[in-house]
């Protein structure tokens, strides 16, 4: 299965594309049984026990390891994003397809029981490892606890700062709506994209205990404003749905991972596609046509789509 014009042409105009059914969804199954048997026995979430999945993690429970994350109502394992479960569920032959129909190739190969994101990396203070250096496989699988009697709060959108092209979030459970699924701020890519200082990747400021005013990635000020301005007048789409349905989203995409008032947990495969030629023109500029490092179907795709394909993707109308 690859993708149809007016798939691309949604993907282009809008930065994101919802792919229902996409992954095996017995691979889906192993894969959350390999979550869960990762979880050591001192921590009190239960799986056949619903009553505790609501976080947030007690102190004594959480863990700060880059690679294997637990803390408030995140547990991240990002150790799988190397398993060959994973990497058969999220590369498989039909997504990796689809993703060539948007970038082309060859693509970058994940690699089984390959070094996992969060291995390597300058870890900030208070943070997490960031950029992804070495990560050979998918990002991991993200889970989010349910709120419970937590106060609601506003969304707030980002982007993501190492270097890659299309990202993908693959369901690996049935999220219900509010459910903490995957949220996009739709066309906001495009308004993006020209805010940054490069193509594909952003400057660190890296940090020094004696020197701690400034640390981390560097955003121009026409970038903040967007945001800002995105958080204000822009309504995210949530990406909510079942077991093996995907959304494909474009790597300058604003987004968030979403506040979860259900009564399950969240849980999601994340990964990254770029192709093997993203070292040669990530740190290049971002003018021009920034199309031109993607498919001819992309670059030649006028980026129409009917309001009834639009609607399936849930864009507000």
């Amino acid at each position: 299965m690859s993708l149809n014009a007016e798939q691309i042409g949604f993907f282009k105009t809008q930065g994101y594309l919802l792919v229902p059914g996409a992954m095996d969804v017995d691979l889906c199954a192993r894969v959350r049984d390999e979550m869960w048997a990762a979880l050591p026995d001192s921590v009190a979430l239960n799986r056949e026990d619903a009553a505790t999945h609501t976080g947030p993690f007690a102190d004594e429970e959480s863990s700060d390891d880059s690679i294997l994350f637990r803390q408030g109502h995140r547990w991240l394992n990002r150790a799988l994003g190397v398993s060959e479960t994973v990497i058969d569920l999220i590369y498989s032959e039909r997504i990796s397809a689809m993703a060539e129909a948007l970038l082309g190739g060859p693509l970058r190969q994940a690699v089984v029981d390959g070094s996992p994101m969060g291995s390597e990396g300058p870890a900030w203070p208070g943070g997490p490892t960031d950029p992804a250096l070495a990560n050979e496989g998918a990002r991991g699988v993200y889970c989010t606890l349910p709120y419970g009697a937590k106060a609601r709060e506003p969304d707030a959108c980002h982007t993501d700062g190492h270097p890659f092209q299309l990202g993908v979030v693959g369901l690996i459970d049935d999220i219900p709506e509010d459910g903490g699924a995957f949220k996009v701020w739709p066309g906001s890519h495009r308004r993006l994209y020209p805010t940054f200082q490069l193509r594909y990747d952003q400057p660190r400021i890296p940090y020094y205990a004696h020197l701690p005013s400034f640390k981390g990635i560097v955003h121009t000020d026409a970038y903040l404003e967007e945001i800002e301005a995105l958080n204000e007048t822009v309504t995210p789409v949530e990406c909510w749905g079942r077991a093996g349905d995907i959304v494909f989203w474009h790597h300058r995409l604003a987004h968030m991972a979403g506040h979860n008032y259900s009564s399950v947990i969240r849980q999601a495969v994340l990964a990254d596609f770029w192709k093997l030629e993203l070292d040669q023109y990530r740190a290049a500029p971002p003018d021009g046509d920034m199309w031109r490092d993607w498919s001819g179907a992309v670059q030649n795709n006028d980026g129409g789509y009917s309001e009834a394909f639009a609607a399936r993707q849930r864009l507000p109308d």
